[in-house]
C-alpha cells in the first residue's frame, strides 16, 4: 500500500516532515503545503523555507504550487526541477475563501474556460512531471464530469483525487461514487484523498479499488503517526517523536512559535488515547510552554492508547 502525507498549513513543515520520516517511516511522498509564485519571479523566505533543498534532505518531497498563471506555474517548476525534484503538484483543492477568491485552488473549478487555460499552459511542455491535486467540484458534484473530460486530455503525472466539492469543505461523507467515476474511466494514476482515519479505512478503499496508485492521508496520520509504518502505535514511539519535535522547534522558533506548533500537533496526538477530552482541553489551554508540558506529561502518564487510533473533529 502506498501512501502519502497530505500538505496541512501549520502542521507539516520541513521540520515535521524530516522527523516524522525518521520516527514513522514508509511514507512515499510528503507534499509540502502550497507555495505560490509571484510576479517577481522569486520566491518568498517563508517558501525558501519550505523548499529549500537542505531542509528536506532523505525525506521524498513534492512540492506543490498554488497558481492560475501557466507562465509562473512553468517558472516555480523549473526552478524546482533546477533543485532536484523530480515532481511538482498543481493544487486545485484548497477550499479556503481566501485562496478561491483570487480563482485558485479549488476557485479554479469554478471556471473550467480558466482552468483549461491553465494546464494548455502547463502541459504544453513542463519541465518536471506534474500532478493534481483536486476536488470533483465547486459547488455541485455533478460537476465533476465534465472536470474528468477535462482532465483525461492532459499528460497528468498523477490525479489526486479528494471526492468533495469546494462548497462542502470538509464536512460530510466522501463521495465514492465520485472516485468510482473517475477509476472506471481515466487511464492516469490515480489517489484517493478522504476520511482515512484508520487501517481499517484504507484497505477498505483499496478493496473496493484495488487498483489505486496511492491513498494520501492527512489528519488521520497526525493523529496517528504510526499509520504507515503497518505496526501498531506505541506509547514509547510516541514519546520519543513528540520529544524531537519539540527539541526540534525550540531550537528553531522562539518559545511562543515553539509552543504554537507543538499545541496544533498534540491536539490531535490525544485521538491515541483513551478518554482524550480532558487532556486535549489541558492542551489547548496551555498558554505557557511548562503548562504545556505539564499537560503532556499527564497525557502520557495518566491515559492508556486506545486500540485504534483514529482522528476525531474537535
Amino acid at each position: 500500500m502506498t501512501l502519502y502525507f497530505a500538505p496541512l498549513e501549520g502542521v507539516t513543515d520541513a521540520v515535521f516532515r524530516r522527523i516524522h520520516h525518521e520516527c514513522f517511516p514508509g511514507v512515499s511522498k510528503y507534499f509540502i503545503p502550497f507555495i505560490s509564485p509571484t510576479q517577481n519571479l522569486a520566491f518568498t523566505s517563508r517558501d525558501w523555507a519550505a523548499i529549500a533543498p537542505e531542509n528536506n534532505i532523505g525525506v521524498p518531497a513534492v512540492p506543490q504550487l498554488l497558481a492560475k498563471d501557466a507562465s509562473l506555474f512553468l517558472w516555480a517548476a523549473q526552478a524546482l526541477c533546477d533543485m532536484g525534484y523530480p515532481e511538482v503538484n498543481l493544487n486545485l483543492g484548497c477550499p479556503s475563501g481566501t485562496v478561491t477568491a483570487k480563482g485558485k485552488g479549488s476557485g479554479l473549478l469554478a471556471d473550467v474556460p480558466a482552468l483549461e487555460r491553465l494546464l494548455d499552459g502547463i502541459f504544453e511542455k513542463p519541465p518536471i512531471p506534474v500532478s493534481l491535486k483536486t476536488r470533483i467540484g465547486y459547488a455541485r458534484v455533478e460537476e465533476w464530469d465534465r472536470l474528468l473530460d477535462v482532465f483525461a486530455r492532459y499528460p497528468i503525472h498523477e490525479l489526486i483525487i479528494h471526492p468533495r466539492t469546494r462548497a462542502e469543505f470538509y464536512r460530510g461523507t466522501p463521495h465514492a461514487d465520485a472516485f468510482a467515476k473517475a477509476y472506471g474511466t481515466l487511464g492516469m494514476p490515480l489517489c484517493y484523498n478522504g476520511d482515512l482515519f484508520s487501517e481499517a479505512d484504507c484497505l477498505e478503499l483499496t478493496r473496493h479499488f484495488p487498483n489505486t496508485h496511492a491513498l494520501m492521508l492527512g489528519r488521520g496520520l497526525i493523529a496517528n503517526p504510526a499509520l504507515c509504518c503497518g505496526e501498531p502505535l506505541t506509547k514509547a514511539a510516541l514519546i520519543r517523536f513528540h520529544a524531537r519535535l519539540l527539541s526540534a522547534y525550540q531550537e528553531k522558533y522562539p518559545p511562543h512559535v515553539a509552543l504554537g506548533r507543538m499545541r496544533e500537533i498534540a491536539k490531535h496526538f490525544v485521538c491515541c488515547f483513551e478518554a482524550p477530552e480532558k487532556p486535549r482541553k489541558a492542551i489547548r489551554k496551555a498558554g505557557r510552554m511548562d503548562a504545556y508540558l505539564d499537560a503532556m506529561r499527564r497525557l502520557f502518564d495518566e491515559h492508556e492508547l486506545t486500540e485504534n487510533p483514529k482522528f476525531m473533529a474537535e
